[in-house]
């Protein structure tokens, strides 16, 4: 079965518990919907932890969000796997590229990481920021020439960030100011023409369906295929 989770910030403990309490084996996959922060600049620190999800018996996907060693993940070598390019962390754990669909248990997923730091004038560059957080107008195109591959339609997409409409609602509610980017409209453009099931994000912190297909996800565990908003299928927050 397929899981999606949101920002996990490097916890490993959240990886392990999920094993214990829900049992998941080698047929189980989870995706993090960006912001896994287990590569951050850290060295054997990072190391260490990517060890530990080595030694778990399922398959950990993960897209970029923001907060990430982008340099560093970036450097590990692509290959292909089911029909997308990804960074192999280590056997289990693959980074999703930016703009790609991927067949996973016979669904489709397409997934588009990175996002805009509201914070970052408050980190340094090199050491807890790195401008490549912000997906290029080439990886938009990259997307786009994917989705025309598969006649633009998917059955669920993952991204970090929120298409513009909702983004600017979630930035009102919480009281903060809205910061609108070509990312942001980007997944809006993207919204408009695709055709799909459901749309994970994560990137604000919260978990709860906006509307009847977009699924805000933060520490929530939820089956994708059986996500429906007002279902009785999401599985406790850790």
């Amino acid at each position: 079965m397929i899981y999606v989770t949101g920002d996990t910030h490097g916890e490993v403990s959240r990886f392990e518990e999920l094993k214990r309490k829900y049992f998941l084996s080698k047929k189980d996959t989870l995706i993090v919907a960006g912001d896994f922060g287990c590569i951050f600049g850290m060295g054997r620190r990072d190391e260490a932890k990517l060890d530990a999800l080595a030694a778990l018996p399922y398959i950990i996907l993960f897209l970029d969000g923001n907060h990430e060693c982008f340099p560093e993940i970036f450097a590990y070598p692509e290959e292909m796997w089911n029909g997308g390019r990804i960074h192999r962390i280590r056997p289990n754990v693959l980074h999703l590229m930016r703009g790609e669909v991927y067949g996973i248990d016979g669904l489709t997923v397409l997934t588009m990481g990175g996002a805009a730091s509201n914070d970052r004038q408050y980190r340094k560059e090199g050491r807890s920021w790195w401008p490549e957080e912000m997906p290029s107008e080439g990886e938009m195109d990259h997307c786009r020439a994917s989705l025309d591959r598969v006649g633009w339609k998917v059955d669920y997409v993952v991204t970090h960030e929120a298409p513009a409409a909702l983004a600017e609602k979630l930035c009102r509610e919480r009281g903060r100011e809205y910061r609108g980017d070509r990312l942001k409209r980007f997944l809006a453009e993207l919204d408009g023409r695709l055709g799909y099931r459901a749309w994970f994000f994560g990137h604000y912190h919260d978990d709860e369906w906006r509307d009847d297909r977009h699924r805000l996800i933060y520490r929530d565990i939820v089956p994708i295929e059986d996500a429906a908003p007002g279902s009785r299928n999401l599985l406790e927050a850790l």
